[in-house]
């Protein structure tokens, strides 16, 4: 048996036995190569919805379509071995009906091969969540701030800043978690809050700008690395990638303008196939 089929993916159930326990390493990922990178070091790899400005340069995640998440969500797959796979469900693929949510959500999972979904779940969404995870598809929550609702809320803002929607907020990590979610994204909120509700829920929470009181991170990758100028506060940038790009390229431009590269006689061998 080669090593290849030896390695273990890790599943859902791993996921939530991970609750108050060693914490949870997740990150985004859109492609094959940067997937593979990435799988050594992750618990989970969510193929985002984000991918639509991230890697599309929309304004927002509203114009990201089920087709799109689907192509990422395979390229993910092909380049991991270990980590969890979770595809976001996209805006209006799942609003109208528990019905919509589980027939496009089996799509994604018969298509690209990942072992779970992910859907923004204010309390409106707990029957779908439940009509999914009752049919055998693992679904990951998404409450606080919810990148879909960003138009209607007037912006990428924080929540849980008035006592209303504090309670709204923890209403909707109950509900999420209750419906059947295995694991809860919980998005910009204060410490205190994602500290409740880490107490409140009994699957494991996975914090973006909101603290380390979660069990586990997920960050977008590429702002983890420092690929574009401006990076959230929360994040905090291990590399400067940008920078780094810019100048290796601007090294290439000047070598191949000097002629100062190799002939394809030095660097380039057809091998052919017997048979």
């Amino acid at each position: 048996m080669s090593a290849q089929t030896q390695v273990r993916r890790i599943t859902a159930p791993d996921i939530r036995a991970r609750k108050s326990g060693e914490p949870l390493v997740c990150l985004t990922a859109y492609d094959a190569p940067m997937a593979r990178i990435l799988d050594p070091h992750c618990d989970l790899l969510l193929v985002g919805d984000s991918v639509g400005m991230v890697v599309h340069g929309l304004d927002s995640t509203i114009g990201v379509t089920l087709d799109m998440m689907i192509m990422h969500g395979k390229a993910v797959m092909r380049g991991s071995r270990r980590a969890l796979v979770a595809v976001d469900m996209p805006f209006g693929s799942y609003e109208a009906s528990p019905q919509q949510a589980f027939e496009n959500a089996a799509r994604i999972m018969s298509e690209t091969g990942c072992q779970a979904i992910k859907i923004e779940s204010g309390t409106y969404a707990a029957e779908s969540i439940a009509f999914m995870a009752e049919r055998s598809i693992p679904v990951v929550g998404h409450i606080g701030l919810r990148p879909q609702a960003a138009l209607a809320d007037g912006g990428f803002k924080a929540k849980g800043r008035t006592d209303a929607e504090r309670q709204r907020v923890i209403d909707e990590a109950r509900a999420t978690a209750d419906a059947g979610a295995f694991a809860i994204v919980i998005e910009g909120v204060a410490e205190n809050l994602a500290e409740e509700i880490t107490q409140a829920v009994d699957v494991p929470t996975i914090g973006i700008g909101a603290s380390s009181a979660c069990d586990g991170q997920i960050l977008v990758t590429q702002d983890m690395l420092g690929v574009f100028e401006w990076t959230p506060k929360f994040v905090k940038r291990y590399d400067n990638m940008a920078e780094r790009t810019d100048a290796a390229v601007a090294r290439y431009a000047e070598e191949v303008r000097s002629r100062a590269f190799p002939s394809s006689a030095e660097v380039y061998t057809l091998k052919r196939k017997d048979g």
